[in-house]
């Protein structure tokens, strides 16, 4: 039986003449390569290249759009070997095939049918029956050379992958792709200091002190702080790195006086800072690192919005990232008011907004993309990386901002074998939206072409300072 997610028109438009401009959109661009400016994927897999370990651990256990789907209908964690749990991979797969009916109209089935029917060949319907059978031909391709990392990366036309890094981080596996003559993509880090904005966050003053000693700068003030930021930040930008992304509960950027912020650096120090301290700390750094990027040009990423880690016996047992991070109600523009005033118009700033809350596409990023020309409409990522929420974001930015003051589209895995599967959607449902733009006469057909092939390539690239594009 085949797998009703590779069908050839998935995702176009049901009117036969819109779904046939669509096609033809889609195709000038099916092949195009892929620029992934925002994801998870750890290079170090690409340097040591060995085969991937097992299909559950490739599809499942380090998936939490997978598990937290599985474990919302009971299936515990652990049974299906997330973070450190032992579990037998072809039961934890043979759980996913049992409770495959669970993931009909969710985008994690739309996802996991495409990798497993495009990249593996696997046509059948999962079910108990079919479970040890479709386990044994994923596992035999995975001892294949042609399926380890670095074949993958080429096979799926990967031009640039942007990785999510620690400033603490030594780069090293960044360092051996740039210098390993046989290494032909371009994998490029990306700088996260979120551990360190919140002082009255558990392990703040640890953190610090990693950070401490990798930039080799005294941290024992909130200007060495800083200084120790802006040398990781050059590091990073020395090897390859374009751009920098922080992830904060609310996009609050007030900035202190020195002498507040000093205070409160001791306090966090010292073990007295309070959770009101911590956040106008947070806030405070967050308008630095704005100020940052004006000086050295690294693109800011900002994911606002989410609540980390609420169930605290799934955190405490299993660790981050494992599902239970939740979206929140999310302000844009008062909140950044501070950092827009100072350098909305700033041309060394790129600052990038992205939200799971959808409200704030056209109350608030599209207006301030549609103005202030230091501000990109993010993709819809997480919770709204669906065929839905992405057609309602086109929607509603592209009337506000235009096509040009996007991001282009962002995978933000950490699942290798989807990031093929999660491009290919948004260009086909790129292609459906400009289809129906076309059949109703707003724009012309070449015009359509010409967009999609800017949305791929042209977009991304200059949305994050990658170099190459055509330009505007």
């Amino acid at each position: 039986m085949t797998a009703p997610g590779i069908a050839a028109d998935r995702l176009l438009p049901a009117d036969p003449a819109t779904r046939g401009v669509a096609r033809r959109l889609y195709e000038t661009v099916r092949r195009a390569p892929i620029i992934s400016p925002h994801g998870h994927v750890d290079a170090g897999v690409l340097v040591r290249d060995e085969p991937f370990a097992d299909p559950a651990a490739l599809f499942i256990s380090t998936d939490h759009y997978v598990t937290r789907i599985l474990h919302s209908h009971g299936v515990p964690l652990d049974a299906l070997g997330v973070g450190d749990s032992p579990a037998d991979p072809r039961s934890v797969w043979r759980l996913l095939c049992e409770h495959w009916p669970r993931f009909l109209g969710t985008t994690v089935r739309y996802w996991l049918e495409c990798e497993l029917g495009e990249v593996f060949g696997v046509h059948e319907t999962f079910d108990a029956s079919s479970s040890d059978r479709v386990y044994d031909r994923v596992a035999e391709l995975l001892a294949d050379p042609a399926y380890r990392p670095r074949a993958l990366f080429e096979r799926f036309g990967i031009e640039v992958l942007a990785t999510t890094d620690d400033p603490a981080d030594d780069l090293a596996a960044h360092h051996q792709l740039a210098q390993d003559p046989t290494w032909r993509g371009r994998v490029l880090p990306t700088f996260r200091a979120d551990r360190y904005m919140d002082p009255a966050a558990p392990g703040w003053r640890a953190a610090v002190n990693e950070l401490a000693r990798r930039a080799d700068v005294d941290c024992s003030t909130y200007a060495g702080l800083l200084d120790a930021l802006r040398a990781r930040r050059a590091a990073f930008a020395a090897a390859g790195g374009t751009a920098t992304d922080s992830g904060v509960v609310d996009a609050g950027c007030e900035p202190l006086p020195a002498h507040e912020a000093e205070r409160i650096h001791r306090a966090g120090l010292e073990g007295t800072v309070t959770a009101a301290e911590g956040a106008a700390a947070r806030r405070n750094l967050l308008y630095r690192l704005a100020e940052m990027s004006c000086e050295d040009g690294l693109v800011m990423q900002l994911h606002a919005g989410v609540l980390r880690n609420t169930h605290r016996p799934t955190f405490a047992r299993f660790g981050p990232d494992t599902g239970h991070d939740l979206p929140d109600a999310t302000s844009f523009t008062r909140a950044l008011s501070p950092v827009l005033q100072d350098f909305g118009t700033d041309p060394g700033l790129h600052l990038v907004l992205f939200t799971v809350d959808e409200s704030t596409f056209s109350r608030e990023i599209a207006p301030l993309a549609g103005f202030y020309p230091a501000v990109y409409a993010g993709a819809p990522w997480w919770f709204l990386d669906s065929p839905a929420a992405i057609e309602r974001y086109r929607r509603t930015v592209t009337e506000g901002a235009g096509f040009f003051k996007t991001s282009g589209f962002v995978d933000d895995t950490r699942a290798f074998c989807s990031i093929p599967a999660r491009h290919d959607m948004a260009r086909r449902l790129d292609a459906g939206y400009l289809a129906d733009l076309v059949v109703r006469h707003v724009l012309d057909e070449e015009a359509a072409a010409g967009v999609i092939a800017r949305l791929v390539d042209d977009v991304p690239r200059q949305t994050f300072r990658l170099g190459g594009a055509r330009g505007r």
